[in-house]
């Protein structure tokens, strides 16, 4: 008789999804741009000899050279560093804001989806309320009251950005609660706190990744444009939205466009890049891709 020769197990969901994601030409690329740049700006103090407040009188407004790779600004600090740490501070800022948009949109959705026909009402008006403001003034009128830092513009952004999350968490665990698993988990006397965490989050990974790797980049925006604004960041702290500032006078975007350049170009790359993985990572979770 013949050996029977084992079967190859299929890879599970998260392998395919991980082989979609590598197939994906321009999420690798965006991979392949944000890693370098989380290493130069995480670990720029241990090399580099500036620092973002550092002045040096003697080459104020000077142009890039090998001592100073980007040049100088008006007062004679280093605009490298100056754009490091630009980017540490905005990179904080967009992760922090969204680890909490992250949890209140997917408490609200949950909530609203698991407990009831009155609090889904309660909830959902509520998110409603909030989404029809307009966006652009009530930013300003949260950053103007909440005043600006680190942690006000993160409270900002965080608030600004959870309601489009929750009414997605809604939408996916109104079907979850239909399933006959969580209506035994409700017959045998579960309650909310279970359901939240043992059968509604571990369903909603997927929505919250690509949640998070989405909303970081609009995050990383948002924060450059309230420091823009003189809202968010504030002087003598670096961001990418406060440097960019600096091109509103004349005398600067005309004679030094290094001052301004290159951290806009370090922004956009960055925007772009996330925006790329966050695209990939949306194709690579997508149901549909598996009946391809």
């Amino acid at each position: 008789m013949l050996a029977r020769s084992p079967q190859r197990r299929s890879p599970g969901p998260l392998a395919r999804a991980f082989d979609r994601f590598l197939l994906n030409r321009a999420a690798v690329a965006g991979v392949g741009i944000v890693l370098p740049m989380l290493l130069l700006i995480l670990s720029y103090p241990l090399w580099w000899a500036y620092r973002p407040n550092d002045i040096d009188l003697l080459a104020m407004n000077s142009g890039p050279t090998a001592t100073h790779w980007f040049g100088t600004d008006g007062v004679g600090r280093d605009v490298f560093a100056r754009v490091l740490e630009g980017g540490r501070i905005s990179l904080l800022v967009a992760v922090a804001s969204t680890a909490l948009s992250a949890v209140i949109g997917f408490l609200f959705g949950a909530v609203s989806a698991l407990a009831g026909r009155w609090a889904d009402a309660v909830s959902m008006r509520f998110v409603d309320l909030v989404m029809t403001l307009p966006p652009v003034i009530f930013l300003l009128v949260l950053a103007s009251i909440a005043g600006t830092g680190i942690w006000p513009t993160v409270l900002v952004i965080s608030l600004l950005s959870w309601p489009l999350l929750a009414r997605m968490i809604r939408s996916r665990l109104l079907e979850l609660r239909e399933r006959d698993f969580v209506m035994a988990a409700r017959g045998m006397g579960a309650g909310i706190g279970h359901l939240l965490f043992r059968h509604g989050l571990p369903n909603s990974i997927d929505i919250l990744v690509v949640y998070a790797t989405l909303q970081i980049a609009n995050a990383i925006l948002l924060e450059a444009g309230l420091s823009f604004l003189g809202l968010g960041i504030a002087q003598p702290a670096a961001s990418w939205g406060n440097m960019l500032n600096a091109a509103r006078s004349t005398a600067v975007l005309e004679q030094y466009p290094w001052q301004w350049l290159f951290p806009g170009a370090a922004l956009i790359l960055a925007v772009l890049a996330i925006n790329f993985i966050g695209d990939g990572l949306r194709d690579a979770f997508d149901p549909r891709a598996e009946l391809n």
